[in-house]
């Protein structure tokens, strides 16, 4: 496993927002007495909401206070799971999905529109620093391949037009509608159902 990239430029400092604090609050509460330090996880996913999509150090710090355990403890689980960024991203960090079905299916024309539209290689910001993008392993939406997640949302049945409309969307400050781009619903098959459709007299 590769080590993952720290930014070398760092805030000075970092506490929750009032309601990301409450949320923290809220959060540990979920945790049996004395246990609370396994909130670890979810409050740091909510400093990197927070943040611009990212994890800066004095975050790290302000967590470990937070949950009273030590600053390296916190630090090991942030750079051990590939869910949270220790560099910048962006506001919109877009994730392509390139296993085998999405592969199969067109994965690398969307790899080429976020070399053209956002930078030429992964994990770098764009000029305007508003997105970046890099390919990752299965996302668990196969029968909608290609697709792609955007922040916490799923960009599914793409190809290479609906991938630059996408694009074009977030750099003109628009969000996206995020789902099929084949107007699927959830997974359901193109052209209606063709089985289980007499369920009552099953």
């Amino acid at each position: 496993m590769s080590l993952k990239k720290i930014s070398k430029e760092q805030p000075s400092d970092f506490e929750f927002s009032k309601k990301n604090l409450e949320e923290a609050r809220k959060i540990i509460k979920n945790y049996p007495e004395g246990k609370q330090q396994s909130a670890v996880m979810p409050l740091l996913y909510l400093a990197q909401k927070q943040n611009d999509n990212w994890i800066p150090l004095v975050a790290m710090k302000y967590i470990a206070k937070f949950l009273k355990m030590p600053y390296i403890k916190v630090y090991e689980v942030a750079t051990f799971y590939s869910m949270f960024n220790l560099s910048p991203v962006g506001k919109y960090f877009l994730q392509i999905c390139t296993t085998t079905p999405c592969m199969i299916r067109g994965a690398y024309d969307i790899v080429n529109v976020c070399k053209e539209k956002i930078s030429d290689k992964e994990k770098q910001l764009s000029k305007d620093k508003i997105c970046s993008w890099m390919e990752v392993e299965c996302l668990g939406a196969c029968i909608n391949a290609p697709m792609m997640q955007i922040n916490d949302d799923y960009y599914e049945d793409l190809d290479r037009d609906k991938t630059e409309k996408i694009i074009n969307q977030i750099q003109n400050g628009k969000k996206p509608i995020p789902g099929s781009y084949r107007g699927r619903k959830n997974s359901e098959p193109e052209n209606n159902r063709k089985t289980l459709l007499n369920l009552k007299n099953a």
